[in-house]
């Protein structure tokens, strides 16, 4: 691989994954918001193939495999049968709407490039220029889980944290080690795994899964 390609390839994948976090705020229908997790998962994992051939390191190509099957793949497929258990999966009243949510995310952008620049400086390599769009992941993702209602939401919210997180480990330090990844990732289904368990009791007991109208209920 060219020097220009792996520049290019690296900088279109991680650049995927801060524009997917967006889209994640811009569309309501929570089906598409699962798509476009399992799109961004796919891109941070081409972060990891392209670290990986480019240094010759077969550990870190392991890596983006995994990254690529379980957040590309088992991870949404998983939260889209949690989607399943309500046929209204819609983000229909989040507490900011999405024109203000769009602003917000690019105000966060803004901050995440403030924070890195001195990383930046002193990393000074092509992956650590992109440092900023991992932690740009994690805050928008951190926004996410503010200021939508539905448990789903927030759990995509959370998986983006994660995500953000992954990618600024795999700029800034070419990469975390297998168990390390493996072990963020068995989290991560298992907290997929109980949502799935509480969303199919609350959708049978309640007909509902929106946390504000479940408050309510319990008030």
């Amino acid at each position: 691989m060219s020097a220009s390609t792996y520049a290019n390839v690296l900088e279109l994948a991680a650049g995927l994954v801060i524009v997917c976090a967006v889209v994640t705020l811009w569309r309501r229908s929570l089906s598409a918001i699962v798509k476009t997790l399992a799109v961004q998962g796919i891109a941070l994992g081409v972060v990891a193939l392209t670290l990986g051939l480019h240094q010759h390191d077969d550990v870190l190509i392991t890596v983006g495999c995994l990254v690529i099957c379980s957040k590309g793949a088992l991870i949404p497929t998983l939260l889209g049968r949690v989607l399943a258990s309500e046929p209204k999966s819609r983000e229909t009243s989040p507490l900011v709407n999405v024109p203000a949510s769009l602003v917000g995310a690019g105000a966060l952008i803004f901050l995440a490039y403030g924070a890195t620049a001195p990383v930046v400086d002193l990393v000074g390599t092509t992956p650590g220029r992109l440092i900023p769009l991992g932690f740009a992941t994690l805050l928008v993702g951190f926004f996410a889980m503010v200021v939508r209602r539905k448990a789903a939401s927030q759990i995509v919210g959370l998986l983006l944290v994660d995500n953000g997180i992954a990618l600024v480990a795999f700029l800034a330090t070419a990469g975390v080690p297998l168990l390390v990844e493996l072990g963020a990732t068995l989290d991560v289904l298992l907290v997929i795994v109980v949502l799935r368990a509480l969303a199919g009791q609350l959708w049978s007991r309640f007909g509902v899964l929106d946390l504000d109208q479940l408050r309510e209920l319990h008030d």
